[in-house]
């Protein structure tokens, strides 16, 4: 059992709350979102369901996005800023907590650890350490007309449910939901997506090693398996395959298995 999901008081950063009733597991797990979205992603199956199983678990919005301030400053913002967001939750929080990345927010806990300590890192279909170009490049030959659409996304903060549901999901979607994910969807900083695709990549040599686990999922249409494959060596990790999800893993009909195979691994830390 858990206590209702709740934003945190203080500070200008969107920080979502799920605790335990009895925690089970030492250190906080935080969770980090991917470009375009915001905490709120995390909160419709992933907080409630680690607060179920004894952890104490966040969930941040990065400047500009979600509830958090900076809306009107977003296309001033970079990675590193969003990094400096995290330094402000983990203060808020009190202790090191385990950081759990998607996508964009993957790279942000890569970036982070240049500077800290953490007990752990679970990365979900991450951008990986040398960055979006390789990605990129493959979907603009592969799918010009999506490719089209994200760069739509990116400048104008819209692209079609088509298109978001081609992008992000491997299967059906319910209606419903994708027409409130589809509300949820903003734009995004165009200085952070250039940070990811060539100018802030991680310095690898500066990096606090952690235990690392790094789920891809298997039908990607944003970030291919072979790429996330070749940043897992980077950093020291292996991949590991989800089957028949798409790149939103939390938002998925199947989120629970990548649910349950983070829990798994987070037992392992303790």
């Amino acid at each position: 059992m858990t206590r209702d999901i709740r934003a945190g008081t203080g500070g200008r950063l969107e920080l979502l709350e799920a605790t335990p009733l009895a925690s089970e597991y030492p250190h906080p797990v935080l969770f980090l979102h991917g470009a375009f979205t915001g905490a709120w992603c995390w909160a419709e199956h992933f907080l409630a369901h680690f607060a179920a199983h004894g952890f104490p678990c966040y969930a941040l919005s990065f400047r500009g996005h979600g509830a958090s301030h900076g809306r009107d400053t977003l296309m001033a913002s970079g990675i590193q800023d969003y990094v400096e967001d995290v330094f402000e939750a983990v203060n808020r929080i009190g202790r090191p907590p385990v950081l759990v990345g998607h996508s964009m927010g993957g790279f942000v806990a890569q970036k982070y650890l240049e500077d800290a300590p953490i007990p752990g890192m679970a990365l979900l279909a991450p951008v990986p350490p040398q960055g979006l170009f390789a990605s990129q490049l493959k979907l603009a030959f592969e799918n010009p007309t999506l490719f089209a659409e994200m760069n739509n996304l990116l400048s104008r903060g819209r692209a079609s449910p088509a298109a978001l549901q081609k992008a992000l999901f491997s299967g059906a979607v319910d209606a419903d939901k994708l027409v409130e994910w589809f509300r949820h969807t903003q734009a995004e900083s165009q200085r952070a997506i250039w940070d990811m695709t060539l100018f802030a990549l991680p310095w690898l040599w500066r990096l606090n090693r952690a235990p690392l686990l790094w789920l891809a999922a298997e039908n990607d249409a944003l970030v291919p398996i072979e790429q996330m494959r070749i940043g897992a060596g980077m950093i020291g990790g292996q991949v590991e395959v989800v089957p028949g999800l798409g790149h939103a893993m939390m938002l998925e009909a199947g989120w629970q298995t990548v649910a349950d195979r983070v829990i798994e691994w987070l037992r392992t830390l303790a």
